[in-house]
Parts: structure tokens; sequence; C-alpha cells
């Protein structure tokens, strides 16, 4: 077990001084930063976690893709937003060699399984929105199954750097771990490629099909509708509006780690300041916050539920539930089936 623990770049030093690379000052204010963005991803995904729980009548199959998203938040949180604070506040990594296998390992193997969660989502919502009432339903069943594939695809390539293939290491200004994506080693490049191809761009692609396809769709349904005063084309804006911030947290939050790993393994000669690549490594990190409310905090339902559990009960909004729960219908291309776009991303 030591052994495995403790492959790749065994022999280099995990520094228990001062980097260098920053002033104190400054690594306090990137401390703050993550801490903030650690604690408030736990609180949230732990409301979400305990709100599901509690309420059966939030216990929809989306529900489960959205609780697994909620406990892979929580677990890069807790295993990798709160180690990188107090890396940060110390100004070094002081968990020593196999408490960065550990971290990298941790955050790896919950964020592609949350990347994986995500992808399930937005076909879920493809089902949902495209074929409301056909013969293609998502259904409890496809839900767990859909969990389940995400933990078995992000073990099944986290787990090959404890092999021999890949390794863990420091990267940026040495505060964090990850797979090794700065290494010239033959394994260690072959694993990230093999990595960004199957657990970033195939989820990625996924995403973007799933989510074009819905757009399409929904706007050749508009466009049969014959609506009073556009609202027809009110619902689609906001449809449209939600799943472009869907997309876009996606790409602002990964994309750009996952560029920069990539792009380092391509090209040999590249060099990026340390302090340049940290900053992808927050972003990344940073989607235990953004992922509950994009996806979860914006669903009327949940936050009919949420809000008085956070406030003892009281539901500032409750004078608007009644007014709001009539939502415009579209008639999909079948013109005895009706749908509601927008309830149906919202669900």
């Amino acid at each position: 077990m030591e052994h495995l623990a403790l492959h790749g770049n065994s022999s280099r030093p995990h520094s228990s001084v001062h980097t260098g690379f920053l002033s104190q000052t400054s690594y306090t204010v990137l401390a703050v930063i993550m801490g903030v963005f650690s604690v408030v991803g736990i609180i949230l995904n732990l409301l979400v976690i305990v709100v599901t729980v509690k309420h059966r009548q939030l216990r929809q199959p989306l529900s489960y893709a959205l609780v697994n998203l909620a406990v892979c938040d929580l677990g890069c949180a807790v295993l990798g937003g709160l180690p990188t604070t107090v890396s940060s506040a110390m100004g070094y990594f002081s968990f020593g060699r196999v408490g960065c296998v550990i971290e990298g390992l941790s955050v790896a193997f919950f964020g592609i399984a949350s990347l994986c969660t995500i992808a399930v989502i937005s076909v879920e919502r493809y089902i949902v929105v495209c074929y409301p009432m056909g013969a293609v339903l998502f259904q409890t069943r496809h839900a767990v199954a859909g969990v389940v594939l995400s933990w078995v695809w992000s073990f099944v390539w986290n787990i090959p750097p404890l092999f021999g293939w890949g390794s863990f290491e420091l990267e940026g200004i040495k505060i964090s771990c990850a797979p090794n994506w700065q290494s010239r080693d033959v394994g260690d490049m072959s694993y990230v490629i093999m990595y960004f191809c199957l657990c970033f761009a195939g989820p990625f692609l996924i995403i973007m099909v799933s989510y074009s396809r819905l757009l399409w769709t929904l706007r050749q349904v508009t466009k049969l509708q014959v609506s009073e005063a556009g609202s027809t084309n009110r619902v689609e804006v906001q449809v449209a509006l939600m799943v472009v911030v869907m997309v876009l947290a996606f790409l602002v939050t990964w994309l750009p780690y996952a560029a920069m790993a990539l792009s380092v393994i391509i090209d040999s000669s590249l060099y990026i300041n340390p302090l340049i690549a940290t900053i992808p490594v927050y972003l990344a990190k940073s989607s235990t916050v953004f992922n509950p409310i994009i996806y979860i905090f914006m669903n009327r339902q949940f936050r009919s539920y949420a809000i008085p559990t956070v406030l003892c009960g009281w539901n500032p909004w409750a004078a608007d539930t009644t007014t709001s729960e009539c939502e415009t219908t579209v008639t999909p291309v079948n013109k005895t089936q009706k749908v509601s776009p927008k309830e149906s991303l919202k669900e």
C-alpha cells in the first residue's frame, strides 16, 4: 500500500517551508477566497441533500442526479477546498507526499463524477423537453443508472496513477495537488491526454449536443405555437437563458483548467507562470458553489422547500407561489401533446 500511495515522483520533496511564489499577504488573500468558496459550497450542498431527503415531493428521477451532484461537490469542497485553504494560509503544502496523493485523487475523483453527473442532467433535460409524452421517458432507473455510471467512470480513470500510469503532483504555486500534467514523462503525458479526452471532452460533448438539440427543438416548437401577446416567446427566452447559464458555468469553471493542462502536454516549451496556473485551479474548485445555485436553486419547487428550511419556516416568496404556478404550454409537432419548456427545465 505504501508503494501505491507514494508512486509518482516520490523522491521529489514536498516543501514544508514558504514556497516563495507570493508574499504572505497574497497567500492569505487566496486562502480567504478559497475558504469562502469551500464553506459556502459545503453549506449549499448539504442543504440540497438534507432538503431532498426530508421532502418526499422532491424525490423525482432528476433528484437522484441533482443529489449526486451535491454529494460530488461536497466531496470536492471538503477534501479539496479546505486543504487548499489551509495550504494557502500557510504559504506551502504541509500535508506531505501521501497528503498530495490523497488530495489529488479525491478532487479528481469527485470532480469527474460531478462532470459526468452534469452530462446525465443534460441528457435528462433533453429527453423531458424534446420527448415530453413520447416513447422515450427518463425514469428513476435511468437516473440511478446514470449516477452509478458517473462514479464507475470516474473511478476507472482516476485509479491508474496509484498503479503506475500517471501520477499526482503539486501544481501552480504548489499549494494543491492534481494529476501531473506538467510532467514530460511518457506515462504521465499519455495518461493526461486520455484523461482529457474521456473525462472532460466526452462529458462536454454530451452537454453541448443535448442542450443544442434542446434549444433547436424548443425553437421549432414555438414557431408552431400561436400564443397571445408573445407569451411563448417569453418562455423560450427564459429557457434559453437558463441553458446558456448552465453551459457557461461549465465552461468558465472547467475549460480553462483542462485547456491549460492539455496545452502544456502538447507544447513542451510552453511556460505558464505559477500564479497564472493557479487561477484555473480556483475556478474549477468554485464549481462547488455554482452548481447547486444554477441546477437546483433556480428550481421553484425545490426553493419552496429550501427557503423555509433555512428561515425556520418563513418563506418570503410564498405569496408569489400561487401566481407563478401557471406556465405557458407549447404545442409540439404532435398537436395532441403539450409541454411547458420552462417547467420541463425547472421541474
